[in-house]
């Protein structure tokens, strides 16, 4: 089984995506893979042949304005919640996909569990790793400082942002092979950096993170599992443990060496918890 690399033109914008289709497929939904920032779907490819592997369909599209999905100047594209959940709808219509299982990862990913909130009837399950859905969320200096005037304009054109995010918040080394892939935006067009600041300063409020975490609990009643790196010194696992509290229908799996992005170093665990999570019968 082989990872394609695919682009899909949905109405004004060009969406890049990753893909790879089971040898022998089921009657599960498609699962679809969203990144956070400053990441792109090259994040997901150590977890998805692992899906796969279960007769799994799984597509992992870069945002629009990361990887290679169209990078747009902020009047073309808004960067808001709004704007990227109407975008993502969009995709998904272009696919013909129209009842998915979704996982989501990292800060612009909320977005993901928005857009589930909001079509519930679309989706079957969905998986949270490491993503802000509750308070209380500080956003982490790394990413701060992108939002800041002259700084952040300064800040988001260097293209060694991405080690320093990626390895911070991972943890971890990552090889220059894949470094070399995630650097490749901003060698292109300073158009990367504007987008990157465009989308970190419309990132949910407390206000907004307060109201996913209420819904999570509440309306939402699709099975879902919240997967953590629970050494993420960004997002503390101690308020998902009392998000999950008595509610029947989420379910938190730890991952104690992990920290932010828990699927570019633990693909196996990952991928491990997932497959068990899709495969389970829903009752």
């Amino acid at each position: 089984m082989k990872i394609s690399e695919q682009t899909l033109e949905v109405g004004q914008f060009h969406w890049f995506y990753r893909q790879i289709e089971p040898i022998q497929s089921t009657d599960a939904a498609p699962i679809v893979l969203l990144h956070g920032l400053p990441s792109q779907s090259l994040c997901w490819t150590g977890v998805m042949p692992l899906l796969a592997e279960k007769g799994l369909r799984v597509i992992a599209p870069d945002w629009l304005g990361f990887g290679f999905s169209d990078i747009l100047d902020k009047r073309d594209f808004a960067y808001t919640t709004a704007a990227y959940e109407q975008a993502l709808g969009e995709f998904l219509e272009a696919l013909e996909l129209p009842k998915i299982s979704l996982v989501v990862q990292g800060f612009l990913a909320t977005v993901g569990v928005e857009y589930a909130l909001n079509h519930p009837e679309q989706i079957e399950r969905l998986a949270i790793l490491n993503t802000p859905v509750i308070p209380p969320v500080s956003l982490p200096w790394p990413m701060r400082q992108w939002t800041i005037p002259l700084v952040g304009d300064m800040v988001t054109q260097d293209p060694l942002i991405i080690d320093r995010t990626l390895e911070g918040g991972s943890g971890f080394v990552i090889s220059d092979e894949r470094l070399n892939i995630y650097r490749k935006p901003w060698l292109k067009t300073s158009a990367a950096g504007r987008a990157l600041m465009a989308a970190t300063k419309n990132l949910p409020t407390s206000n907004d993170l307060a109201k996913i975490g209420d819904r999570l609990r509440g309306e939402w009643q699709k099975p879902t599992c919240l997967i953590w790196g629970t050494a993420d010194k960004w997002l503390p696992v101690e308020p998902i443990e009392q998000l999950v509290q008595g509610a029947s229908h989420l379910e938190l799996v730890k991952l104690p060496e992990a920290k932010h992005y828990p699927q570019e170093h633990f693909p196996q665990e990952v991928g491990e918890t997932l497959q068990t999570f899709f495969r389970r019968q829903i009752t």
